[in-house]
């Protein structure tokens, strides 16, 4: 095979191979899609905490006076969660009454109020509405007094009162 004839062969080759090239360049990828579900629940929780109720002054019985105090109940609930917070009747509930007792039967009655003028009393058969404006805690305070009157010996007189959050 002569010079020529090589060259031009192998130009016809390349030829083809460059246009082929063409071919290739004119294809092009295509995207699928598909869509990826996320989902969650969230639940309706709540806590409740509850401080000491200490009676700031001293009950004294032959002066008279009511002693007044205060205690503050902690919640916290799920944004938006509607609760009722309840009090028992405590471990000394007598005669319709709660007391305080000094370990030795004496008992020393109080009385639990849901607002500060002492007027909505906070008993067992009442609940107090609380509805959750975030998940940070919110402070309810309970209003208590000793009224005047009780006839007890000198002592130290105590109470527990259970707070129950219902939601």
């Amino acid at each position: 095979m002569s010079n020529v004839r090589r060259i031009l062969a192998v130009a016809a080759v390349v030829g083809l191979i460059v246009a082929g090239a063409g071919l290739f360049t004119s294809v092009s990828a295509t995207d699928k899609t598909a869509a990826v579900g996320v989902s969650a629940t969230v639940n309706v929780n709540c806590t409740i905490s509850a401080g000491a109720l200490a009676f700031g002054a001293t009950y004294d019985p032959v002066a008279g006076g009511n002693v007044d105090g205060t205690a503050t109940i902690t919640v916290a609930c799920t944004k938006g969660a509607t609760a009722t917070i309840a009090l028992d009747d405590g471990g000394h509930f007598a005669s319709s009454t709660r007391n305080m007792d000094d370990g030795s039967g004496n008992l020393l009655p109080y009385a639990l109020y849901s607002n500060a003028g002492r007027t909505t009393a906070w008993d067992s058969t009442t609940t107090v509405s609380y509805t959750a404006a975030s998940k940070s805690s919110s402070g309810l305070t309970v209003y208590g007094r000793i009224p005047t009157g009780a006839d007890v010996p000198a002592g130290a007189y105590n109470d527990s009162v259970t707070a129950t959050i219902t939601y």
